[in-house]
């Protein structure tokens, strides 16, 4: 349970630390996200589960 929670902390850290540094840009992926269609944007929200899964599986197997 305790992972769950720090995962979770680093997601808001992470997406803190994308409008602190970049705020200007984050605006700018979000208009690229509105101009994409909601099948694109599902695709993308695949991929990037995917993506998520696919690290925590490899510092699973290396840790």
């Amino acid at each position: 349970m305790s992972a769950i929670f720090t995962a979770l902390g680093l997601v808001f850290v992470i997406e803190g630390l994308a409008l602190a540094l970049a705020p200007s840009r984050f605006e700018e992926v979000l208009a690229f996200l509105v101009s994409l269609g909601p099948e694109a944007r599902r695709r993308l929200g695949l991929i990037s589960v995917a993506g998520g899964v696919a690290i925590v599986a490899l510092v699973r197997v290396v840790i």
